[in-house]
């Protein structure tokens, strides 16, 4: 979601003795924060489950006393947070905390080029950077990393592995060659030497092709962090148009959202989008027009023409869509766009706002609550109108895509549907 400017907070409270370490001192801050600035969906009563959890951070540092660390802290945090229901609410460790800042800035930082996520068996390679080492490198999408450098990736048996997504950020960042074992449909397990190289932290979308006739335009969009998502995005919208593209495919189900203006300002190339955010005090709407934040004079000369795209399109969604990407979803679907895929994480009526810990990290905070521009609120999940899973065992060893087949399935259904019967009028 949006990032708003942040200031330091000083809690003003008196500790004793006891109460004196790194992670009561993070514990405190956290939850002091969250105290003063939350306004979201849960009913839980936070002021309770603070102190009870106080109780229980007491309890385990009571052996480390004034050396118990921040790590004890976020674990009884992750616990708090869990039991209170808004999963908006998060707190991230200092190197989450530099990634977010990496990307939202557009930093320059060591890097193969490849998005990977955590599936069952490995690392699932989602998307590569454009001419990256490991595109180069002859790394491909939808690739499993089964080992990174050696130790297992991804999850066994629903445990996760030694090396997750932030492991293989993290090796990436040493800027040594990483030593991958990798499975690709058809053929045989094989190693992979990966260097890495000063690249852009964010990852940009990325058009390819599908269908039976390859006119499916499938635009690959990975994250709204960045200021310029929506221009990309639109980018590769033109560029598919130009090419002539019959259908869209717009894949979110690893995008786990980013800044409000970008996602609504993306949402709009399928009709006109008004985002309407509730706080505490006072309300602000973000408004979207072909793709773009739009002027006023837009509104009042542009508000009723057609989006940019107005043919058949469908969404792919799971549960790794999250936030942003969700309300991105719900616009389209109001414009008649198809959701495809699983229902999404649950975070989409909210907004969260991320400030500074004493540890380095940083905590998102649920600040708003989301409308739309009559004043219903944005549901908290999307519920596909296809359901499809990914099935990650025929993706790695058939090079099946069930979610994308499924679209597919439906862009052609639909277009039969609305084709004239011959010798109609």
């Amino acid at each position: 979601m949006r990032r708003f400017s942040v200031r330091a907070l000083c809690l003003g409270l008196t500790l004793g003795a006891a109460w004196a370490s790194p992670a009561t001192d993070l514990y405190q801050a956290a939850t002091g924060r969250a105290l003063r600035e939350y306004y979201g969906w849960s009913t839980a009563d936070l002021p309770a489950l603070s102190e009870k959890y106080r109780g229980i951070l007491e309890e385990r540092c009571a052996p480390a006393g004034d050396a118990c660390d921040f790590a004890t802290a976020r674990g009884v945090l992750g616990d708090l947070l869990r039991e209170f229901g808004d999963a908006h609410m998060a707190v991230r460790d200092p190197e989450a905390a530099l990634r977010l800042q990496e990307v939202s800035q557009d930093l320059a930082v060591p890097r193969t080029g490849a998005r990977v996520v955590r599936v069952e068996g490995g690392l699932l390679v989602v998307s590569l950077m454009p001419g990256s080492p490991a595109e180069q490198g002859g790394l491909k999408v939808n690739d499993l990393l089964t080992t990174v450098n050696g130790e297992a990736a991804g999850k066994r048996g629903a445990v996760n592995a030694a090396v997750g997504p932030n492991e293989f950020i993290r090796l990436e960042r040493a800027g040594a060659p990483l030593q991958v074992t990798l499975r690709r449909a058809g053929q045989a397990e094989q190693s992979l030497s990966l260097s890495t190289r000063i690249l852009q932290a964010r990852d940009v979308p990325t058009l390819g092709w599908a269908g039976p006739d390859g006119r499916v335009a499938v635009i690959s969009y990975p994250t709204f962090l960045p200021s310029d998502a929506s221009e990309l995005f639109l980018a590769r919208l033109q560029e598919a148009k130009a090419a002539g593209a019959r259908a869209l495919v717009v894949d979110l189900r690893f995008n786990g959202g980013g800044s409000l203006a970008e996602c609504v300002a993306a949402a709009s190339v399928f009709a006109p989008v008004q985002y309407r955010m509730q706080f505490r005090q006072g309300s602000q709407t973000y408004r979207g027009l072909n793709g773009a934040e739009p002027r006023p004079l837009d509104l009042l000369v542009n508000g009723d023409r057609p989006g940019v795209w107005t043919g058949p399109a469908a969404i792919l969604v799971g549960p790794n869509t999250a936030s942003c990407s969700e309300v991105f979803t719900f616009f389209a679907r109001q414009a008649g766009v198809l959701a495809v895929g699983e229902a999404t994480r649950g975070v989409g009526n909210s907004g969260v706002t991320f400030g500074p810990l004493p540890d380095g990290g940083v905590m998102a905070v649920t600040i708003l609550r989301a409308f739309t521009a009559d004043g219903q609120p944005l549901p908290e999940r999307i519920t596909p109108d296809v359901l499809a899973p990914l099935d990650i065992g025929l993706l790695t060893t058939q090079g099946r895509d069930t979610t994308l087949e499924a679209a597919l399935q439906a862009l052609q259904a639909g277009a039969a549907d609305q084709t004239p019967a011959v010798g109609a009028p």
